[in-house]
């Protein structure tokens, strides 16, 4: 399986609603656990990963901390400018670690996903990882 929002398969965040040079967004593409993106403290928060190329996309993972409430929507334009709904979840919540969710979604074609996190159990949530099973 492709782990399609690896910077390294020329994934991007193109837009992010919250800037901290110490947890800067490209994080959450970055493979890694260990580092992160964080929230300025304020909802809805949403970030952007841009595809090199259409793809198929089964299953969304993310790695975060905080996160209660969050939508999924997916774009099939070069402008991501009109995006539809994938998912809408609410994450449980976790204490002492990152949380882990899987989110089946089963996607035809796509070039753009837009996550908006609608709310938090905390004024910050952060995004350690999303990856992309094709």
């Amino acid at each position: 399986m492709l782990d399609a929002a690896l910077r390294s398969y020329d994934a991007q965040v193109v837009l992010a609603t919250s800037s901290d040079e110490n947890y800067p967004a490209e994080n959450i593409i970055d493979g890694k656990t260990e580092t992160f993106w964080i929230s300025t403290g304020l909802f809805p928060q949403e970030f952007i990963i841009r595809f090199s190329d259409n793809m198929k996309i089964l299953t969304i993972s993310i790695h975060s901390y905080n996160i209660k409430r969050l939508r999924i929507e997916m774009s099939t334009s070069e402008d991501a400018d009109k995006f539809e709904t994938l998912a809408e979840t609410e994450f449980e919540h976790i204490e002492s670690g990152l949380q882990t969710n899987d989110i089946s979604v089963k996607v035809p074609n796509a070039t753009h996903l837009r996550f908006i996190i609608l709310s938090g159990y905390d004024h910050f949530v952060s995004v350690h990882k999303v990856s992309i099973q094709s």
